[in-house]
């Protein structure tokens, strides 16, 4: 998901806050990155941010950081990738050149609450031309195990194209379509490394692992095929 501002129709690449207040805040604090705009130089720590790979896991997303480090030839024999994060055990954050690689724990509102403080940190670091993709792992149906998934479109428990919250005591539907250029940017990248199959496709998202995405294991019966996913955010 590029993340940008659109005037007359096109992008400028600099993050865009539907939050009128927030340059008028003399602190604002990411209470649960344990960053903060008076305790933290973000622009200096984040500026040159270009791309935000997000996952569940942290160990997962560390790792993700060690590899991108040798795939851009950054790899610092004594760096040790600390967590950005260190001070509050909620996600955890690493940094590798231009690349920044953030967990954010299971579930819609633990990816909510890391999104919103995510977008504020670039907005604050005065990033541009940012993008973001999550990487991880789902169940899939009619695919072969391994198979990378590049989500075009993400549906709930109904199958329904949209995510409904409560703002301020009124629902709120958001749309659920992503980026298809970047989704056919990334299908074609798969294509060219061979090394694995890759499709574009739609990802379930729901408010639970069992019952709302149908899964359910017992000793005797196991109804679950697994397969790896990029979601594309």
């Amino acid at each position: 998901m590029p993340l940008g501002e659109e005037k007359n129709g096109k992008c400028d690449g600099s993050i865009y806050v539907n939050n009128p207040h927030l340059d008028s805040m003399t602190d604002d604090i990411l209470y649960h990155f344990n960053l903060g705009t008076s305790t933290h130089d973000l622009p200096k720590m984040f500026g040159d941010v270009k791309f935000v790979c997000v996952g569940g896991s942290p160990w997962r997303m560390k790792s993700f950081t060690e590899y991108i480090a040798k795939e851009l030839g950054l790899v610092d024999p004594n760096a040790e990738y600390p967590n950005i994060c260190a001070g509050t055990d909620r996600y955890a954050m690493y940094k590798v050149g231009p690349v920044l690689s953030v967990s954010h724990g299971m579930g819609i509102p633990s990816i909510s609450i890391m999104l919103h403080e995510l977008i504020k940190l670039l907005y604050h670091a005065r990033c541009t031309d940012v993008t973001v993709v999550r990487i991880g792992t789902s169940g899939g149906i009619g695919l072969k195990p391994g198979t990378v998934v590049v989500t075009k479109q993400s549906v709930d428990s109904l199958f329904q194209p949209h995510l409904e919250q409560t703002i301020l005591g009124k629902p709120v539907v958001r749309s659920t379509e992503l980026d298809k250029e970047l989704a056919e940017e990334l299908l074609q990248c798969g294509k060219e490394l061979g090394e694995f199959e890759i499709i574009i496709g739609n990802t379930m998202c729901t408010l639970d692992f069992y019952e709302g995405s149908n899964v359910f294991e017992d000793k005797c019966t196991r109804i679950a095929a697994y397969s790896f996913k990029i979601h594309v955010l």
